[in-house]
């Protein structure tokens, strides 16, 4: 009897275990597909996320095949490939024209073209344990990539001060879905499992700490600030204009005689422009903006 056999009992608890929490963080995008369909557009949401975790998913289903004894890698990532196919459907179905373009050139890429380009050299060139290593390691590569994707998010909370984008459930889920993949992959004896788990566990105490910090602080609301050498002129009451002098300043200058024009405008006096403020105060539409050479 192998200690380490998929039928050892803390292997097969815990692998049990990532089975069930790990179908909670998949389904943890359903609000927002919900939100989808009763808005019936998809809101700018981007849909790169959904690609990489089902070409993620299908990965560790290629790499789970090639192993022996890994059927609950296989049943948890094949729950993965459908509810990730489900939610791209949703997406193409009711984003613009320009999304659903976007959106098919990933999956070109990423889900056929990529992953085509990884079976057929793993399957042709490598034989044995060799290619259930370099298939393996292929899986990690992509997994911290995944697991790194939300630093942005970190950034962001630290930044804005605000935990909007970043529910304690799913840090909570994804932090606990780390350790019990974490366990399945050290009982197993499997690195390509263990290890990229332990950046999710790390990266998900990161952001539960976080949010323990700015969940009760208010968020900083960034002000926007006119660049400089502008300045915002609101003007009230009507204008009026006084010559000082009307004689002096010529009605017409002709075009062409420019003689004629530098001398009437050496003669021409400046004229006065007064500001009376009325009784009622007139606000223009827009705010006037006098831009100075710097």
């Amino acid at each position: 009897m192998a200690v380490f056999d998929i039928h050892h009992p803390w292997a097969f608890t815990f692998g049990v275990l990532g089975n069930i929490i790990s179908i909670f963080v998949y389904l943890a995008p359903l609000p927002t597909f919900l939100r989808i369909y009763k808005e019936k557009s998809t809101m700018g949401f981007d849909s790169l996320p959904y690609v990489v975790a089902l070409f993620s998913a299908m990965l560790w289903m290629y790499y789970a095949f090639l192993k022996t004894n890994a059927i609950l890698l296989i049943s948890i990532n094949l729950f993965g490939c459908v509810i990730e196919a489900i939610y791209i459907f949703i997406y193409l179905f009711y984003a613009s024209k320009k999304a659903r373009t976007h959106t098919a050139k990933l999956l070109s890429l990423i889900n056929v073209g990529l992953l085509a380009l990884i079976f057929l050299l793993t399957f042709f060139i490598f034989k044995g344990p060799i290619r259930v290593h370099i298939v393996g390691w292929i899986c990690v590569a992509v997994s911290v990539s995944v697991f790194a994707a939300p630093l942005t998010i970190v950034f962001q909370v630290v930044r804005t001060r605000s935990v909007e984008f970043m529910p304690f459930p799913l840090s909570f889920f994804l932090t606990l879905s780390a350790v019990m993949w974490f366990a399945y992959g050290l009982f197993q004896k499997d690195l390509c499992v263990a290890l990229p788990n332990v950046l999710g566990f790390f990266l998900g105490l990161l952001q539960m700490l976080l949010y323990g910090i700015f969940r009760n602080v208010k968020p900083e609301i960034e002000e926007k600030k006119l660049p400089e050498n502008v300045i915002n002129i609101m003007v009230l009451g009507t204008p009026e204009v006084h010559p000082v002098d009307s004689k002096k300043c010529p009605e017409k200058i002709a075009v062409g005689q420019e003689e004629n024009k530098d001398e009437a405008q050496e003669n021409c006096v400046p004229c006065a422009i007064s500001l009376e403020p009325s009784q009622v105060n007139v606000q223009l539409e827009s705010p006037v903006l006098v831009v100075c050479a710097a």
